[in-house]
């Protein structure tokens, strides 16, 4: 579990790089961002999870009194959710990814109020592991909540929680209902809105029962197995007859290569070969080969007979 919540988390690392504002910084709020540091350090350099999880809380903790203390709300929510993002990749590679959602909640009271990247990156974590249905009753919530806009990765939300979540558990109406809706409208243009479409209808024609599925073929009866063996007993014989056939003409051959020279034999089935199996004489291309092999027999007809009939020949 350890090296596929890593490998989760890999992917959206970007979403634990909060980027603070410029204001001034006061001393609780210096003191939260070194343990911010120090957790991110033990989480990527030191790899001590445990240790940068605690670091977290302590960070969490301090970052209360600093909110009682007048710290602007960006700043304030910006922190805690650099924390809280360092935290629940503490959590997943500790392989305790089930305490993520509701330690998540536990810090933030509500889903609702759960801040758009912590979303993401809970969605993404669940999906990673097999177990999308966590995140189903409270990305519904948060989307029904936000649906009236301001939230800069509504979409964003929206849409890991169509293809993460809602698909793969196999909630198309769900998913239709959330791409035609109050939710879709406000997260999607029209184009992604069609695309979002064909990607639900082509999971509603892959579901079970939409197109016959092909049935396994029957086992084969008595009288079908009995009639398989006689043809695979017959083919047996043939096969046995033949190859005592290619015996027999080896043994032939064998015995008549001792009286020929080896040479003239496998020239002689080289010849053959050509003939019987390389050239096809319908073809336009066998022509040349064919012309050739003729001069070449005329050529060795000549210089082998050519001296009996010069010396026959009437003077």
């Amino acid at each position: 579990m350890r090296s596929s919540s890593s490998t989760s988390l890999a992917r959206v690392r970007s979403l634990g790089s909060v980027r603070l504002s410029s204001p001034p910084i006061c001393s609780g709020s210096a003191q939260v961002l070194g343990l911010l540091d120090l957790a991110a350090e033990q989480l990527m350099v030191r790899r001590d999870f445990q240790t940068a999880f605690d670091t977290c809380e302590r960070g969490l903790d301090s970052l209360g009194s600093v909110g009682e203390q007048g710290e602007s709300s960006s700043r304030y929510g910006e922190l805690k959710a650099a924390l809280c993002v360092v935290a629940i990749q503490a959590l997943a590679e500790l392989n305790q990814w089930r305490r993520v959602l509701a330690w998540v909640i536990q810090q933030y009271g509500r889903p609702e109020k759960i801040p758009a990247k912590i979303v993401q990156l809970c969605i993404l974590l669940y999906a990673k592991v097999g177990e999308p249905a966590t995140m189903q009753e409270v990305g519904h919530d948060w989307l029904k909540f936000h649906a009236s806009g301001g939230v800069p990765a509504f979409g964003t939300v929206a849409e890991l929680y169509l293809i993460h979540v809602l698909l793969p558990l196999g909630r198309l109406a769900e998913a239709r209902e959330l791409v035609v809706g109050e939710v879709g409208v406000v997260a999607f243009t029209e184009e992604q809105r069609r695309t979002a479409l064909d990607i639900v209808e082509s999971q509603e024609s892959c579901r079970p029962g939409q197109s016959p599925s092909p049935s396994p073929s029957p086992l084969p009866s008595p009288a079908q197995s009995t009639q398989l063996s006689t043809h695979r007993g017959a083919a047996t014989q043939r096969l046995q007859a033949v190859l005592q056939l290619v015996y027999r003409g080896l043994s032939v051959a064998k015995r008549s290569l001792r009286s020929f020279p080896l040479r003239r034999v496998l020239l002689a089935a080289f010849l053959l070969y050509l003939l019987l199996v390389r050239l096809d004489p319908a073809l336009p291309s066998s022509f040349p080969w064919l012309s050739r092999l003729l001069q070449m027999f005329r050529q060795m007809w000549d210089t082998m007979f050519a001296p009996y009939y010069r010396a026959s020949a009437p003077r």
